[in-house]
Protein backbone atom coordinates (compact mmCIF):
# COMPACT_ATOMS: atom_id res chain seq x y z
CA UNK A 1 0.00 0.00 0.00
CA UNK A 2 1.58 3.25 -1.14
CA UNK A 3 1.49 6.39 0.98
CA UNK A 4 -0.62 9.01 -0.82
CA UNK A 5 -0.90 11.52 2.02
CA UNK A 6 1.18 14.16 0.22
CA UNK A 7 -0.86 13.79 -2.99
CA UNK A 8 -4.09 13.93 -0.99
CA UNK A 9 -2.93 17.14 0.73
CA UNK A 10 -1.99 18.82 -2.55
CA UNK A 11 -5.23 17.72 -4.22
CA UNK A 12 -7.22 19.15 -1.29
CA UNK A 13 -5.62 22.59 -1.71
CA UNK A 14 -6.14 22.54 -5.49
CA UNK A 15 -9.76 21.34 -5.24
CA UNK A 16 -10.41 23.79 -2.36
CA UNK A 17 -11.83 21.11 -0.09
CA UNK A 18 -10.81 19.10 2.96
CA UNK A 19 -8.52 16.07 2.70
CA UNK A 20 -11.36 13.73 3.64
CA UNK A 21 -13.31 14.84 0.57
CA UNK A 22 -10.53 13.95 -1.91
CA UNK A 23 -11.37 10.80 -3.90
CA UNK A 24 -8.65 8.91 -5.74
CA UNK A 25 -9.39 6.22 -8.32
CA UNK A 26 -8.42 2.91 -6.70
CA UNK A 27 -7.47 1.49 -10.14
CA UNK A 28 -4.99 4.33 -10.84
CA UNK A 29 -3.14 4.50 -7.49
CA UNK A 30 0.24 3.86 -9.17
CA UNK A 31 -0.33 6.87 -11.42
CA UNK A 32 -1.33 9.04 -8.42
CA UNK A 33 1.71 7.85 -6.43
CA UNK A 34 4.05 9.03 -9.21
CA UNK A 35 2.58 12.55 -9.10
CA UNK A 36 5.02 14.72 -7.15
CA UNK A 37 4.17 18.31 -8.10
CA UNK A 38 0.97 20.30 -8.01
CA UNK A 39 1.06 20.34 -11.81
CA UNK A 40 1.01 16.52 -11.86
CA UNK A 41 -1.98 16.52 -9.50
CA UNK A 42 -3.81 19.03 -11.72
CA UNK A 43 -3.29 16.74 -14.71
CA UNK A 44 -4.74 13.82 -12.70
CA UNK A 45 -7.73 15.98 -11.67
CA UNK A 46 -8.41 16.86 -15.31
CA UNK A 47 -8.00 13.18 -16.22
CA UNK A 48 -10.59 12.14 -13.61
CA UNK A 49 -8.22 10.09 -11.43
CA UNK A 50 -8.66 12.54 -8.54
CA UNK A 51 -11.99 14.21 -7.68
CA UNK A 52 -13.65 15.90 -4.74
CA UNK A 53 -16.58 14.11 -3.13
CA UNK A 54 -19.88 15.89 -2.77
CA UNK A 55 -20.45 17.85 0.43
CA UNK A 56 -22.49 15.86 2.94
CA UNK A 57 -25.75 17.65 3.60
CA UNK A 58 -28.41 17.37 6.27
CA UNK A 59 -31.52 15.43 5.34
CA UNK A 60 -34.71 17.51 5.43
CA UNK A 61 -37.01 14.48 5.44
CA UNK A 62 -37.76 14.68 9.15
CA UNK A 63 -38.29 18.42 8.90
CA UNK A 64 -40.79 17.99 6.04
CA UNK A 65 -42.68 15.32 7.98
CA UNK A 66 -42.90 17.59 11.04
CA UNK A 67 -44.13 20.46 8.87
CA UNK A 68 -46.89 18.29 7.35
CA UNK A 69 -47.98 17.22 10.83
CA UNK A 70 -48.13 20.86 11.96
CA UNK A 71 -50.22 21.77 8.89
CA UNK A 72 -52.70 19.09 9.99
CA UNK A 73 -52.83 20.71 13.43
CA UNK A 74 -50.73 18.14 15.24
CA UNK A 75 -47.83 18.82 17.64
CA UNK A 76 -49.63 21.63 19.46
CA UNK A 77 -49.76 20.08 22.92
CA UNK A 78 -48.66 21.69 26.17
CA UNK A 79 -45.03 20.67 25.68
CA UNK A 80 -44.79 22.43 22.32
CA UNK A 81 -46.24 25.75 23.44
CA UNK A 82 -44.10 28.80 23.99
CA UNK A 83 -45.68 32.04 25.08
CA UNK A 84 -48.70 32.72 27.24
CA UNK A 85 -52.26 31.74 26.28
CA UNK A 86 -53.10 35.19 24.93
CA UNK A 87 -49.71 35.67 23.30
CA UNK A 88 -50.55 32.78 20.96
CA UNK A 89 -54.06 34.08 20.18
CA UNK A 90 -55.10 37.45 21.58
CA UNK A 91 -58.26 37.92 23.63
CA UNK A 92 -59.74 39.98 20.81
CA UNK A 93 -59.07 37.33 18.14
CA UNK A 94 -60.53 34.68 20.46
CA UNK A 95 -63.66 36.81 20.92
CA UNK A 96 -63.96 37.42 17.17
CA UNK A 97 -63.72 33.66 16.51
CA UNK A 98 -66.51 33.08 19.05
CA UNK A 99 -68.95 35.90 18.22
CA UNK A 100 -68.90 35.80 14.40
CA UNK A 101 -70.46 32.33 13.97
CA UNK A 102 -73.07 33.15 16.63
CA UNK A 103 -74.09 36.39 14.91
CA UNK A 104 -74.10 34.74 11.48
CA UNK A 105 -76.35 31.98 12.83
CA UNK A 106 -78.76 34.49 14.41
CA UNK A 107 -78.88 36.49 11.16
CA UNK A 108 -79.58 33.30 9.22
CA UNK A 109 -82.45 32.36 11.55
CA UNK A 110 -83.94 35.85 11.14
CA UNK A 111 -83.49 36.45 7.40
CA UNK A 112 -83.20 33.15 5.53
CA UNK A 113 -85.18 30.69 7.64
CA UNK A 114 -87.62 33.22 9.21
CA UNK A 115 -87.61 31.13 12.40
CA UNK A 116 -87.22 34.11 14.74
CA UNK A 117 -88.65 37.65 14.56
CA UNK A 118 -86.72 40.89 15.00
CA UNK A 119 -87.38 41.24 18.73
CA UNK A 120 -86.14 37.72 19.53
CA UNK A 121 -83.14 38.31 17.27
CA UNK A 122 -82.31 41.55 19.10
CA UNK A 123 -82.71 39.90 22.54
CA UNK A 124 -80.33 37.05 21.68
CA UNK A 125 -77.94 39.39 19.86
CA UNK A 126 -77.53 41.39 23.08
CA UNK A 127 -77.13 38.21 25.13
CA UNK A 128 -74.42 37.04 22.71
CA UNK A 129 -72.71 40.39 22.98
CA UNK A 130 -72.74 39.99 26.77
CA UNK A 131 -70.90 36.67 26.39
CA UNK A 132 -73.79 34.41 27.42
CA UNK A 133 -72.98 31.76 24.79
CA UNK A 134 -69.73 29.84 24.48
CA UNK A 135 -70.35 28.85 20.87
CA UNK A 136 -73.02 28.34 18.22
CA UNK A 137 -74.12 24.99 19.64
CA UNK A 138 -74.56 26.53 23.09
CA UNK A 139 -76.81 29.23 21.56
CA UNK A 140 -78.79 26.55 19.69
CA UNK A 141 -79.45 24.59 22.90
CA UNK A 142 -80.67 27.80 24.59
CA UNK A 143 -83.03 28.55 21.72
CA UNK A 144 -84.43 25.00 21.89
CA UNK A 145 -84.82 25.03 25.70
CA UNK A 146 -86.58 28.42 25.54
CA UNK A 147 -89.04 26.94 23.01
CA UNK A 148 -88.05 29.27 20.18
CA UNK A 149 -86.63 26.51 17.96
CA UNK A 150 -87.80 22.95 17.56
CA UNK A 151 -85.19 20.23 18.11
CA UNK A 152 -83.56 18.97 14.87
CA UNK A 153 -83.93 15.23 14.29
CA UNK A 154 -80.84 14.20 12.35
Amino acid sequence: MTDLRNQRRMAATILKCGENRVWMDPDRTDEVAKAVTRGDIKILINGGAVKSKQVRGISSGRKKFRQKQKEKGRRKGHGSRKGAKYARLSRKERWINTIRPIRIYLRQLRDDDKLIDRSVYRKYYHRAKGGDFRNKHHLKTHLISDGILKEDKQ
